[in-house]
């Protein structure tokens, strides 16, 4: 199993390395690893350690003749009274306050509220869960079991008796597969989410693709290769101190910027022109000389125009009239602000155009830019967090799935034995095989259901809190819901499989 790790590991490091643009050498990665296996061994042999003093404990405390006789007890399963109605309610209160908190994470103003509306759920979520398996569904299979017309059909009646006859044995686990399958197709959700979100998230965020400081020749004849809907030219002066931009070029070519007012997720993110009036004759950005510039147009200039501290270190940013301006002891420079009709589509290109800026950045603060706040930079740094949000997600959300479905299919199979004597009686009395594997099918089949749509559910509602911070936060849902049908479904086929085997009479 170490030699598999080996395996396993090499291959899915290469392929996140891949998909963030790293090398695993040059960030020292290092699939066999000393202390690694060290941890794993001791985890391994502490957990069976661990496991043995549990069972040994709980055989100890048994009498012979329970063990003996173990397979031959019948399970009680109540599904009558003040407790189980009081369950039910519990069950139900709990699960619609979750999902309220879910649907309405969004309208919460404060972040300690948020943070505590993260533990409602978790206190909430999970025993409601639980509870549900534990009162709800057996309360559900009992109402079934009562329709006339359901029960004596064929032989429903055999099949919803052994489904209540199972049911107390396996609302534990069908709780933790429902919260495994909520997990799982989360975190697959979560992570495609993101990895498509980039581009949205990024047009949402800055509207303009690129702004070009002293443009060359070569700067000229790149944007001349591309489509755009809007672009701009703008003229600034500059000094050793402060950047002047011209107040009336601003206002008659006003800039498209993103409307964040009152806005609590990105989603709701519309993109506006500047139609703040500038009626003095100076601005700043801090207000200490002239008047305070509105909020509109520091966001134009600071955000879509890229007149940051990264692009001028330290200057303060003024805009001023034309007398202001023509006054100011300085050459005058120009800077295109442009829009494209497809950001991805000239992504290459406006990656050498923002290279370019960087060295015009570096020209002006005298100092190596680490960080410039292009478009095409705020896409990559997005694009590539969520590459590894997407591997780590569908990895994980694999990981979960395959999990919730062996403890259920293991945990079916390993109680198959005491069915053994009643499909074999059915046998004897004259009911086909074809009856009884269709029972099989049909029982299985509901044991698989009832987890999967509570966990289906659980996801649907849970993912309206990513709204926050995804545009899209259901982008792509068919594709981690086919990966899970296929794994559940591979699942599902091979227990009813195996579960035939062990509990029909073999043909002579």
């Amino acid at each position: 199993m170490v030699l598999l790790g080996f395996g396993l590991t090499t291959v899915m490091t290469d392929l996140l390395m891949e998909k963030l643009n790293l090398s695993a050498e040059a960030e020292g990665f290092k699939a066999i690893y000393t202390k690694s296996i060290l941890s794993t061994v001791i985890f391994y042999v502490a957990l069976f350690l661990l496991t043995s003093i549990v069972n040994a404990w709980q055989i100890s405390r048994k009498k012979v003749l329970d063990l003996l006789q173990a397979n031959q007890k019948q399970d009680v399963i109540k599904t009558n009274g003040v407790k189980t109605f009081l369950g039910v309610v519990f069950s139900v209160i709990l699960i619609a306050i979750a999902y309220y908190i879910f649907i309405n994470m969004l309208d919460f103003k404060s972040t300690e509220i948020k943070k505590i509306a993260v533990i409602i759920i978790t206190v909430t979520v999970i025993p409601g869960t639980f509870f549900m398996f534990i009162y709800l569904l057996p309360f559900f299979v009992k109402k079934l079991k009562k329709n006339r017309i359901l029960n004596e059909t064929g032989i429903n009646s055999f099949t919803l008796g052994q489904l209540r006859f199972r049911m107390l044995d396996l609302t534990k686990v069908l709780g933790t597969v429902a919260m495994l399958i909520a997990l799982g197709l989360g975190a697959m959700t979560a992570g495609i989410s993101f990895y498509h979100n980039a581009e949205v998230q990024t047009s949402k965020l800055k509207v303009n693709d690129i702004a070009i400081y002293q443009p060359i020749k070569e700067d000229m004849d790149t944007i001349k290769t591309m489509k755009l809907p809007e672009k701009h030219t703008y003229v600034y002066k500059l000094t050793d101190d402060n950047v002047y931009f011209l107040k009336n070029n601003l206002l008659k070519q006003p800039p498209l910027i993103p409307d964040t007012a009152g806005i609590q997720k990105l989603a709701d993110v519309k993109i506006k022109r500047v139609a703040s009036k500038l009626p003095a004759a100076v601005y700043s950005m801090d207000g200490q000389e002239g008047e305070m510039l509105p909020e509109a147009w520091v966001n134009a200039i600071s955000g879509e125009l890229n007149a940051s501290f990264e692009m001028f270190g330290p200057r303060m940013i003024y805009v001023v009239d034309e007398n202001h301006f023509q006054k100011i002891n300085a050459e005058e420079e120009q800077v295109i602000l442009a829009r494209t009709d497809d950001f991805t589509k000239y992504l290459p290109k406006l990656k050498q155009l923002e290279e370019r800026q960087k060295e015009v950045a570096e020209l002006y603060t005298e100092e190596p830019i680490a960080y410039y706040g292009g478009k095409s930079t705020l896409y990559t740094s997005l694009y590539q967090l969520s590459s590894g949000t997407i591997f780590m997600g569908v990895f994980l959300g694999i990981a979960f799935l395959m999990m919730m479905a062996s403890v259920l299919m293991f945990k079916l199979l390993s109680s198959a034995r005491a069915d053994i004597e009643r499909y074999h009686m059915l046998r004897k009395i004259g009911v086909r095989k074809k009856l009884l594997e269709r029972s099989i099918y049909r029982e299985l089949f509901l044991l698989f259901l009832f987890p999967a749509i509570v966990g289906f559910a659980h996801v649907l509602v849970g993912m309206q809190a990513f709204a926050i911070i995804l545009v899209e936060p259901y982008t792509k849902i068919w594709l981690p819901i086919s990966i899970f049908l296929l794994i559940y479904g591979i699942y599902y086929v091979i227990t009813v499989q195996l579960y035939k085997r062990i509990v029909l009479p073999k043909q002579k």
